[in-house]
Parts: structure tokens; sequence; C-alpha cells
């Protein structure tokens, strides 16, 4: 792979999602984090507990919580300096229409076609 399309593979993947408020939410690394450490630990627990439901559940959250408390810190830290993304394309619309755009995330069109 060259290294141009790792940079963006990575700046997809750890850029913070803009919702239709405006506001940042997690970024797409952070989602696939969320659900790999639950399945990963559900499945860890679950030989553990030997089949009790409640022991299961009560297990994989206290294993959980802090695996994702520290993963998501080193993500926010290797996501520092990224710009937002809009969450889906039609993002974009609600925040012109409450003319909250521009944001500070990346147009496609942006002010550098106008030089």
């Amino acid at each position: 792979m060259r290294v141009e399309n790792v940079m963006n593979w990575a700046n997809r993947l750890l850029a913070p999602r803009i919702d239709h408020r405006g506001m940042s939410t997690p970024s797409e690394a952070s989602r696939l984090f969320l659900i790999i450490t639950l399945v990963l630990t559900g499945w860890w627990a679950w030989g553990v507990t030997e089949g009790n439901l409640v022991v299961w559940f009560s297990l994989t959250l206290l294993i959980a919580t802090p695996i994702l408390t520290l993963g998501w810190y080193l993500l926010s830290l290797a996501a520092r300096h990224r710009s937002g993304e809009l969450l889906t394309p039609k993002v974009q619309n609600a925040l012109e229409a409450k003319g909250r755009w521009p944001h500070h995330s990346v147009k496609k069109n942006s002010k550098s076609d106008d030089l």
C-alpha cells in the first residue's frame, strides 16, 4: 500500500463525525473498537461464567469498561489534530438550513477552489 492510501484510510477511521447539530461524535475507529471489545469480552466471559446470563452480563461490562476507557483515550490522542467529517452526506443540508455551515469539517468544494 502506498503511504497516501494508508493516510487516507487512517483519516477516514480516526476523524470525528459531525452530526446534524454540528457536534462532534465518535469516529469510526471508536465505534468499531466498541463493537470488537464487547464481542471479544463477551465471548471470553461466557466461558468463564458457564452460561449464567446475569453474571456474564456483569462480567462483560466490568472487564470491557476499563479496556474501552483506555482504548478511547488512545484513539483520541491519535485523532487529536484531524478535521471532522460529516456523519452522512445529508448532514450538510441540515447544517446549511440551520446556518451552521461551514463547520470545522472540510467541504468538498472548499475556498481553495476560488484562489
